[in-house]
């Protein structure tokens, strides 16, 4: 059973900005530290304000490997003005748009693991193309249209080593779910339908899955 994260890492975990609820959390930490054990990168994609990276991190650190979060940091679907997960304290008011980057750098500030983490700024699929090297983790939790959670999967699922995990969040069966887990839902069950991924394990909305297979 991997070791569950110091007080101090949930808490600041639990007082940073984000969504993820604390039993979906841990399980994601302890994915993470059971792939820290291949001695290669975890990486996430949807950063927001760095609530999940903490621990990313944690784990990332116990192994000696690196935590990789991408992200645009404009904010998702769902996050925009006049939509119920915006947050008005993440707009630049120079700009007018969100900006989760200065909020995300102080999460890490918080928590003492800014040394672990290396923060790509800018689009998931741009970044993807161009990326050459083996993760031991890949936690897609990024934008929740079709368009995006499919390039995220295609993008990123490709740079799974054997024997590392596929984590996604969001993963809402019930059609009524449409634009919170449905898009991430059909990219689950595309991973498992490729026989490129088995699950490993089921948490309220999140699924971790190991490659045990070619392709995606």
């Amino acid at each position: 059973m991997p070791a569950a994260p110091k007080p101090e890492i949930l808490a600041a975990f639990e007082a940073a900005k984000g969504f993820m609820p604390l039993d979906e959390g841990l399980a994601l930490h302890d994915a993470a530290v059971e792939a820290g054990r291949l001695g290669l990168p975890l990486l996430e994609v949807g950063t927001y304000c760095g609530r999940s990276t903490i621990l990313l991190a944690d784990a990332a650190r116990a192994a000696g490997v690196t935590a990789i979060t991408v992200d645009h940091h404009r904010g998702s679907e769902e996050q925009q003005p006049g939509w119920e997960y915006h947050d008005p304290s993440t707009v630049d008011p120079e700009i007018g748009r969100m900006d989760t980057l200065p909020t995300f750098r102080r999460t890490l500030h918080r928590a003492g693991l800014e040394e672990q983490v290396v923060a790509l700024v800018g689009r998931s699929p741009q970044i993807a193309a161009f990326w050459g090297t083996p993760l031991g983790l890949v936690f897609i939790d990024g934008g929740h249209t079709d368009e995006h959670a499919s390039g995220d999967y295609e993008g990123w699922a490709p740079h799974v080593a054997e024997g590392g995990l596929l984590v996604i969040h969001d993963v809402f069966p019930d059609p009524a779910d449409e634009f919170t887990g449905q898009a991430p839902y059909r990219v689950y069950l595309r991973a498992l339908e490729s026989g490129a991924f088995t699950e490993v394990s089921v948490t309220d909305s999140l699924r971790v899955l190991r490659r045990t297979g070619a392709g995606i």
